[in-house]
């Protein structure tokens, strides 16, 4: 089976209500808050450590069983610069991607530099929704 890395658009950063811990690398997240800069209409984003989906593409994840990941809920807001440049867009509900699988051998893991990794399964399910902003590469094991 082959594996790609995926490198998600990112569209923003932390909220203040992120509660991370900075002692550690990467940052151990406890409780994401996504505040949006800007959103080009990406189904996966990131800000690392962290991966978000929108809700259609969690569905379809979960419906494909796919391995080495988990959801979670976090806190989404805008900033003001996302108000100027997009005063009529609204956001789908996201979740939070949580990867914890085995690079090369699940779905979804994450490589020793800790870029997401993804399988040829996944990249089919991922194939329908909008993610021409990420950076696909080959990934070897």
């Amino acid at each position: 089976m082959k594996f790609k890395y995926l490198e998600p658009e990112v569209s923003g950063g932390f909220g203040e209500g992120t509660k991370l811990d900075n002692s550690v690398y990467p940052p151990l997240v406890k409780e994401l808050h996504y505040e949006f800069d800007g959103w080009l209409g990406n189904d996966i984003v990131e800000s690392f450590p962290c991966f978000l989906v929108s809700e259609k593409l969690k569905n379809e994840i979960e419906n494909n069983v796919l391995t080495g990941v988990l959801f979670s809920e976090l806190t989404i807001s805008v900033s003001s610069t996302f108000k100027e440049l997009y005063p009529n867009k609204s956001l789908p509900n996201f979740y939070w991607l949580k990867v914890f699988g085995k690079a090369g051998k699940d779905d979804f893991g994450l490589a020793k530099d800790y870029r997401l990794v993804v399988s040829a399964k996944t990249l089919h399910v991922l194939k329908p929704f909008n993610i021409k902003e990420a950076d696909i590469q080959d990934f070897d094991i």
